[in-house]
């Protein structure tokens, strides 16, 4: 095992003022041809929150708990933080750290998933960050996928009880739980893991162990489906679905008494999952008349960071192994060059630019 020498969170990155949101949203988009009137209009939905989107304030309080979590742990490790899209940029980070001399360093990226947009193109952002920074730069690891760690499924299953016991009494007990993931072309969830569809197929047992030990502290099993949301592009290129605003207007009209979305693709409460499922799903829902409540994200729970140093200690060789639930097992360590490769044309205007 590599002596590891520093720690780097890595995350999407957001706007942090309206100044910010245009340039914001060209980095993410860049190359890909997307119209203007479409960078436009998802800029409206950073004016509803004065033009910041909370990850970068959400990955501040991270590092701070991750920081506390290793000290009770005695890991001595300098923190690192760096973005794909925004402030503070991978790239600079890389170059601090190499300047201030880290030789190697564990790199833990805000996606539980493996595809594409959630795995490999993080690696390659390191490796380009890496290269950018020249000979002095350090090895960067990446932490395996966490979809079923116990730390991740804890969290989501206690947010989702909370919801529950949030409706009203004569709709908690039969409530749908909708699990909500970000979706992606099918084009390239199919290119995801060594034998396709490694990213739906992730979501689904994460969704289900948490609907499984949601019916043990229940004493009682729930209907559930995982859906999508903040599908982009054009209508003609097929995206992963239903959509969860379609699924909330199936489940209306079935008779359905009530719903708990679980934002089980995403760790924390960023702007896809504030605007699409706080705003838009759950405007929906009134106009429905479908009692609906939204669980956490993991964020800052104390199991969700404890799971960090875990992995971290896991990577050092201390345990060997920390735990994983269900039947797919903890992931490798390190991607197979083969997993989640870019695909061969990426559809405009992927709604990821509102992280």
């Amino acid at each position: 095992m590599p002596d590891y020498d520093a720690f780097l969170l890595v995350s999407f990155g957001g706007p942090e003022g309206p100044a910010d949101v245009m340039p914001f949203l060209e980095n993410v988009t860049r190359g890909r041809g997307v119209p203007r009137d479409r960078l436009a209009e998802v800029a409206r939905h950073y004016d509803l929150f004065g033009g910041v989107s909370p990850i970068n304030q959400q990955c501040r309080d991270l590092l701070t708990a991750i920081g506390k979590d290793f000290a009770a742990a005695g890991l001595d490790l300098p923190l690192y933080w760096g973005n794909r899209n925004w402030h503070p940029y991978l790239a600079d980070t890389v170059a601090q750290m190499a300047a201030d001399g880290v030789h190697s360093a564990i790199a833990f990226v805000t996606s539980a998933y493996g595809s594409y947009s959630s795995c490999r193109q993080y690696l390659d952002d390191i490796e380009a960050a890496r290269a950018q920074t020249g000979p002095g730069a350090p090895r960067i690891d990446k932490i395996r996928h966490f979809f079923n760690h116990p730390g991740f499924i804890g969290p989501f299953t206690q947010a989702a009880l909370t919801a529950v016991q949030s409706l009203p009494p004569g709709v908690s007990q039969d409530a749908h739980l909708v699990f909500t993931a970000h979706s992606v072309p099918e084009a390239m969830a199919a290119s995801s893991g060594p034998a396709g569809g490694l990213y739906p197929a992730q979501l689904t047992e994460a969704a289900r162990l948490i609907a499984g030990r949601l019916a043990e502290a229940e004493g009682h099993d729930r209907p559930w489906r995982l859906v999508y949301q903040s599908r982009s592009g054009p209508p003609q290129v097929p995206w992963l679905g239903p959509d969860v605003c379609d699924h909330l207007e199936s489940l209306a009209a079935d008779g359905a008494p009530g719903v708990v979305v679980i934002p089980v693709g995403f760790v924390s409460d960023h702007l896809e999952v504030v605007y699409d499922l706080d705003m838009e799903a759950a405007k929906l829902a009134r106009r429905l008349g479908l009692p609906m409540a939204r669980a956490a994200t993991p964020g800052t729970h104390p199991g969700f960071v404890s799971m960090i140093t875990e992995l971290v200690s896991e990577r050092r060789g201390q345990p060997a192994q920390v735990p994983s639930l269900g039947s797919l097992g903890p992931g490798p360590n390190r991607c197979p060059d083969q997993c989640c490769p870019r695909p061969a044309a990426r559809p405009a205007g992927r709604s990821g630019a509102r992280a």
